[in-house]
């Protein structure tokens, strides 16, 4: 599933920036590992404009707005986008939009899932080392690599509301020898590795690579594992089974594979509905073995925990399975593990 084996890690969706407004100097302020970033000169003048045709003939004319970057920047306008954490981090400021939540119009998971993802490109972008690919760095693509998960895990404390303004931080560390981990402050964890773009399989990490990102780590980490939670393989005498499932043309990304978010829709969805009417994921941890093409027929299996549920108290634990439906056998492609808390109220 990967180029050169490097992990991301999604740091948790934690929101532990802190954000403080003077009323006087009508300045924001966000506090990133104890140091004050004032925000004042990120602020955003929109230009008057008279027509939508005159708009779009100014996004036409402005060039910036689609050439990548080749050298890095500390400023983003466009995606309210700017670099912390001493040059190496990536802060930005997201508007949670109506068709972004569900019945109870707080963000979905899929919703947090994309923006992630678009932070964690968005940092490659300023930083200058994307090439013309789905957040390969120029010697990536010399090596024909492209970045895969292996691992993601998930923490939700709180979701944001329709409305909300939501301040995201990421930034990307070390993991083995291979691997490279992101994370955000949003309560989430990802791990990537990099797979051969013709081959399909993992590889190392060439050390041109690694040269490349290495000046971008940050030894810190938003969820903490001690010993990474093994998932058991289920079984299709699970309690909940969903089949034939077939990916869609709109489910693919830039590297030709399902997006994952879309695993998630798929683990969430064999989910009873009344079950997700009463409660809220708190908690997603995922291990990858595989990709899916668009051609592949996928068979969602999930199993709650025998020993959860009847206590009002304790979360629901559910373990989940995605496979690819062969003749002979199926091919894992990750496996899961949600746990769920009882949502305290219900909007009508």
């Amino acid at each position: 599933m990967a180029t050169s084996s490097c992990a991301f890690s999604f740091c948790s969706i934690k929101c532990s920036t802190s954000r403080e407004n003077d009323p006087k100097s009508n300045k924001s302020s966000v506090t990133v590992n104890g140091t004050s970033t004032q925000l004042s000169q990120f602020s955003i003048t929109s230009p008057a404009f008279t027509s939508v045709a005159s708009v779009i003939e100014d996004l036409m004319v402005d060039k910036n707005r689609r050439t990548i970057p080749t050298e890095k920047q500390t400023v983003d306008p466009f995606r309210q986008g700017l670099i912390v954490e001493g040059g190496v981090g990536y802060h930005q400021t997201v508007i949670v939009r109506s068709y972004e939540v569900g019945p109870d119009k707080t963000a979905t998971l899929e919703t947090l899932l994309n923006l992630l993802q678009e932070t964690a490109l968005n940092h490659v972008w300023m930083s200058g080392l994307l090439g013309d690919g789905f957040g390969a760095t120029h010697g990536m693509i010399r090596n024909n690599l492209i970045w895969v998960v292996t691992r993601m895990h998930v923490q939700v404390d709180k979701y944001p509301i329709w409305g909300e303004v939501v301040e995201i931080d990421t930034w990307v560390g070390s993991s083995g020898k291979n691997g490279m981990r992101r994370d955000w402050l949003i309560r989430s964890h990802f791990t990537w590795v990099m797979m051969n773009q013709e081959t399909r399989r993992l590889s190392k990490m060439p050390q041109e690579v690694r040269d490349e990102i290495s000046p971008w780590f940050i030894n810190k980490q938003a969820i903490t594992e001690d010993a990474p939670e093994k998932i058991i393989k289920l079984d299709n005498k699970a309690k909940y089974v969903d089949s034939n499932l077939k990916p869609k043309r709109s489910d693919m990304d830039m590297n030709n594979h399902v997006n994952n978010v879309k695993y998630v829709r798929w683990m969430l969805e064999t989910i009873p509905g009344s079950f997700l009417e009463e409660h809220q994921l708190a908690s997603i941890i995922l291990e990858y073995r595989r990709e899916c093409g668009s051609s592949d027929v996928v068979e969602s299996i999930c199993e709650p925990d025998e020993d959860d549920g009847d206590s009002k108290e304790l979360p629901t634990r559910y373990t989940h399975l995605l496979e690819i439906k062969g003749e002979e056998k199926n091919e894992e492609i990750v496996r899961g593990r949600t746990t769920w808390n009882k949502k305290l109220s219900t909007n009508s």
